[in-house]
């Protein structure tokens, strides 16, 4: 059977398409997918034509499966074992890796090459590409976690889930007893409600402008749903207005982190003697710092319970369903669709 995927030829030309697969490089592993979290960063990718990513674009970078062909010189990784994909990995040779801190790597691993549309190379979307059959990336970008836990589950551990706890837990370090808000409750803020519950948050304020969502995440470990004084804020959004209210709410030492993308040429305006006054500090979270070696962690925390990503998924739908889950997405209707190709 002739494998597929959800291709963005070229800016507003999206489809699902014949796709072609070569087998893996040294180095490399070719991983089945099985399931792919519709995530907002695709979106972000279709509405800032590409986002940097040379056309055509293999879309999907949320993704789960098993790995069904591994390169020369991997170690650690078999046919058969169920692997999460991290978008994340580190390359272990630029200045930040040497020094010791992979977490900041300045040169991910750069996407193998080995996927094809016809004659033309896919740029797989943040070097994953997993709205489609199979994929191919660097091992490092691949990380074994327990079958125990249910692939469609998995998946959101590659994005979202790791961006919003590791956020809390990594970026900004929140303490055992710190007051947090999370500005968007969607999937990554929901994860990081979660994140800061596990970190033994004393006061989590969930903020939406849709009330359903900010009483949702009652579920998740939030205790208030209206703005108070805190002392870490996430935006998860990342636009003007909901920058400008974190910068508001944080207390004396306050830290604002910054998870969501935010569109070209969006602008926020600063007071800055009120900044200096606070002593606060403006922290950006890049996917919460995470590498792939944190998955297993968080895997093991859903399977023991302490991260719910059962409830995250709200619908599940076959891959040709691309178009109607990022319809569902734009309208807030779900907190994520997980495509199961």
């Amino acid at each position: 059977m002739a494998d597929a995927g959800v291709v963005l030829s070229r800016p507003g030309c999206i489809a699902l398409e014949e796709i072609r697969v070569e087998p893996p490089g040294p180095g490399e592993v070719l991983v089945r997918i099985e399931a792919t979290g519709v995530c907002h960063s695709d979106l972000h990718v279709i509405e800032e034509n590409g986002w940097g990513h040379p056309f055509p674009v293999l879309l999907g970078h949320e993704g789960a499966g098993t790995v069904e062909a591994i390169g020369d010189g991997v170690d650690g990784l078999a046919a058969g074992d169920r692997v999460v994909l991290g978008w994340k990995a580190a390359c272990g040779t630029c200045s930040k890796c040497r020094e010791g801190q992979p977490r900041q790597c300045r040169k991910p691993p750069a996407a193998p090459g080995r996927l094809f549309r016809g004659e033309d190379e896919l740029t797989p979307v943040l070097r994953t590409g997993t709205f489609a059959t199979r994929t191919v990336v660097p091992a490092v970008a691949a990380a074994k976690v327990p079958r125990e836990l249910p692939v469609e589950q998995a998946c959101l551990i590659g994005c979202a889930v790791a961006t919003g706890v590791m956020s809390v837990l990594e970026t900004a370090k929140v303490w055992a007893g710190a007051r947090v808000a999370v500005i968007g409750c969607g999937a990554v803020g929901l994860s990081a409600i979660q994140g800061a519950r596990i970190a033994g948050a004393s006061e989590i304020r969930a903020i939406d402008v849709d009330p359903r969502k900010a009483e949702q995440a009652r579920r998740y470990g939030a205790t208030h749903t209206e703005p108070g004084p805190v002392d870490f804020v996430f935006d998860v959004v990342g636009r003007r207005a909901t920058f400008e209210e974190a910068l508001r709410m944080i207390a004396t030492n306050g830290t604002v982190v910054l998870i969501g993308l935010s569109p070209s040429g969006e602008k926020a305006e600063v007071d800055l003697p009120a900044l200096f006054g606070r002593r606060a500090r403006i922290l950006v979270s890049h996917g919460g710092d995470h590498l792939p070696g944190d998955f297993p962690r968080l895997a093991q925390w859903a399977i023991d319970g302490q991260l719910d990503l059962a409830a995250m998924v709200t619908r599940t739908a076959p891959l040709a369903d691309w178009s109607a889950a990022f319809d569902a997405m734009r309208a807030g209707d779900v907190i994520r669709t997980v495509l199961l190709p």
